[in-house]
């Protein structure tokens, strides 16, 4: 995963929650199967039946064993083995499979050492030692620097600067206190560690350490491994510090043979070396720390008074690697198809990325393992003669932990068929740590979740994942559990946030402190995470049906009463920032877009509803309906994109530009709020209510294509 922690994941599988108030349900809009005639309803529970009983914890525990045999890297021989694996088991399934290759800059380390200079000169052993009981801690690790850290050797005081966030800097600027030629020391937490990086180095600091403290990530939360499955004081947590989506030399197009690419000085990557390190090496350099006593706030779990600096500890960092000679590094994506039998054209995809900094049992083998495990459960619908009416395809994606670089290129490669027949995405990341289900996505998706939840058996014994899911949220009988939203962070941003797809994602989470370790191995998943497997079974029966739900219905089962409901709830907050700034402008437009949009989705339900009821209407009519369906999200994306971050086009989520885990909504009104700029937030907000008008307009061609 490449911009989750798992403090802040708890039962999220792929994108940091955005928790909202629970909502009532408004799933079922009078139909038992929404997108269905009652004779394909039943059919489609039966199918659906059988695949939920096909994913099978043996053999989703033979998946994972292979595929986390080893570091398995994106640009390592190893991850090419996960890509041969993968084809394989399609190939066997009987799929029509394909391998794409892009070529993009991802340079690997070829030494890393931090060391502290005085007093007391140390050289800090930064690889994650051996754990008894653990064979896979002995092997081969990928060594301990973030990916797309600059290169450098550099020597310094060290400053302390908490979270590394733009407040922490602005704590420091009023005490007087400068990084400048600085080796700064960060905690990991409240945000992705590329804004991390690009603070350190806009502040002028010449590297900067990052370490998992105990208080979020160790022995202050819960047991260490191999005792307990938190973080150990040896543990480290890799990952990327690129704020981008896809191969930063060829930004917004794909990394394909003869593609122009950017040179090293143009990538908006860092240019500071940039090295994770564990608190067992962070309590070396922070307790020799001077200076200013830190804010109790800043004050982390190691057992010694916290310090700012500078003096008069000293530290040495220094990263080779092999951008020189081979920055550039062929990543591969793979796919098995099973061809629409009726809509063809029409693609819905399942997806989970490859790719790890370690084993990565949990991030993210799980998730291929799931996909796997679906694939197998559909095929075998397949070949029992349930031939979906829509493509489905099953992905594995590479180089996702490099900044979603595998899901990325193909999108960018694929965008014109995606445009055009883009049904629904779902992402398998993180699909089963734990035993508690969490999910999320488009809100036009969250009714099928929920009812796919409450068809599948919990592992627990005690009903069905959905009873589960409502129990442990205890959430009233009017009210349904709070799904996430599609802020960023995972494979599923090149749908959502570049195309406008809808998506949905789901997993099983727990406590867990081995994130981006050597530690997400197969010994921490069978004493901690899944030890029978069963979760991952559960999360492929939950795919297997998903995609079947959404490839074999008549009408396109999108909510969009439950859609217009969740935009309805984000106004006040806007309201109040506008109140806070004492400006003219209000949402009341907006407000009326909206409202308008959910007066038509509840007509199209009725119409939808009522003209299944009386049977299936010709293909011509249903393809009507659906092309105008698919205009509906896609009208809520601006070509030209977010005035910050122009690859990001969904005008309903993002990740915060400024936070990197944070979801904002409406992101082109409230990043022209957060920037005190009045007309340019009084104009996006007339943008937003248009392109919701427009939104509402295909909504009512799809009426129109019900009723002609």
């Amino acid at each position: 995963m490449s911009r989750s922690y798992p403090a802040l994941r708890v039962l999220r599988s792929a994108f940091v929650i955005s928790c909202i108030a629970a909502v009532p349900a408004v799933a079922q809009q009078g139909a038992s199967t929404p997108g269905y005639s009652p004779t394909n309803a039943m059919a489609e529970r039966a199918v659906e039946a059988q695949a939920i009983s096909r994913p099978d914890a043996a053999r989703a525990r033979a998946h994972s064993r292979i595929l986390s045999a080893e570091t398995h890297v994106a640009g390592t021989p190893a991850q090419a083995r996960t890509r041969d694996y993968v084809i394989a088991q399609m190939k066997a399934m009987g799929l029509e499979t394909e391998v794409r290759q892009y070529d993009v800059f991802i340079p690997h380390p070829t030494s890393v050492q931090v060391w502290r200079v005085s007093p007391r000169p140390k050289a800090l052993q930064l690889a994650e030692p051996r754990v008894p009981g653990d064979p896979s801690s002995a092997l081969w690790q990928y060594p301990t620097v973030n990916g797309h850290s600059g290169a450098g050797d550099v020597t310094g005081d060290v400053i302390y600067v908490n979270y590394g966030l733009i407040e922490d800097y602005a704590l420091l600027d009023s005490l007087g206190i400068s990084v400048k030629g600085k080796i700064t020391i960060a905690r990991y937490g409240r945000s992705f560690r590329g804004i991390k990086a690009r603070e350190a180095e806009k502040h002028g600091a010449t590297a900067l350490l990052i370490y998992s403290d105990p208080q979020q990530d160790g022995y202050v939360t819960g047991d260490v491994y191999p005792k307990g499955p938190m973080r150990n004081k040896d543990g480290v947590q890799r990952g990327s510090v690129f704020n981008g989506a896809g191969d930063p030399a060829t930004p917004g197009y794909p990394s394909i043979a003869g593609a122009p690419r950017l040179t090293q000085d143009r990538m908006t990557i860092p240019h500071i070396p940039v090295v994770p390190i564990s608190y067992g090496n962070a309590s070396e350099l922070l307790d020799g720390l001077g200076g200013r006593d830190v804010p109790q706030s800043w004050q982390g779990g190691l057992p010694f008074r916290y310090h700012v600096g500078p003096g008069p500890l000293k530290a040495r960092v220094r990263v080779v690697d092999d951008r020189a000679t081979k920055g550039t590094k062929p990543i591969y994506d793979t796919f098995g198809v099973v061809r629409g039998s009726e809509f063809p054209d029409e693609i819905v995809m399942v997806g989970g990325h490859r790719d790890g900094w370690g084993p990565g049992t949990s991030d993210n083998v799980s998730g291929t393992v799931s996909v796997l495990e679906a694939a197998r459960a559909v095929s075998d619908a397949v070949k029992a003669g349930h031939k979906p009416k829509r493509t489905i395809v099953f992905a594995t994606w590479d180089a996702e932990e490099w900044g979603l670089m595998g899901s990325s290129e193909y999108v960018e490669d694929d965008s014109l068929r995606l445009m055009k027949g883009g049904v629904a995405y779902l992402n398998q990341d993180v699909a089963a740590s734990g035993a508690r289900f969490g999910g999320g996505g488009s809100p036009s998706l969250r009714a099928t979740l929920r009812d796919i939840a409450r068809s599948v058996p919990d592992p627990s014994g005690k009903g069905s994942v959905y009873a589960e899911w409502r129990r442990y949220s205890a959430v009233a009988d009017t009210a349904e559990p709070a799904m996430g939203d599609p802020g960023g962070g995972s494979d599923f941003a090149g749908f959502y946030n570049h195309l406008g797809m809808p998506i949905a994602e789901w997993g099983f989470g727990g406590a867990g402190g081995v994130y981006h370790s050597q530690y997400d191995d197969f010994t921490w998943m069978t004493k901690f995470g899944d030890s029978t497997f069963a979760y991952h079974a559960t999360a492929a029966r939950i795919g297997a049906a998903m995609l079947l739900r959404l490839a074999n219905a008549d009408i396109l089962p999108y909510d969009y009463v439950e859609f217009a409901r969740t935009m309805q709830r984000y106004l006040p907050a806007v309201d109040r920032a506008l109140g806070a700034k004492k400006w003219g402008g209000s949402t009341t437009a907006l407000r009326s877009a909206i409202g308008r949009m959910e007066q038509e989705a509840s007509a199209f339900a009725s119409a939808r509803d009522a003209m299944l009821a009386a049977g299936v209407p010709s293909r011509d009519r249903r393809l009507a309906v659906n092309t105008a369906l698919l205009q509906v999200e896609r009208a809520l994306v601006r070509p030209q994109g977010l005035r910050t971050r122009p690859w990001y086009r969904n005008l309903i989520y993002v990740a915060d530009e400024d936070n990197g885990y944070a979801n904002m909504v409406f992101p082109s009104v409230n990043e022209a709020i957060r920037a005190n700029d009045e007309p340019l937030t009084t104009a996006e907000l007339t943008d937003l209510a248009q392109r919701f008008d427009l939104a509402t307009r295909a909504l009512a061609a799809a009426r129109a294509a019900i009723t002609q």
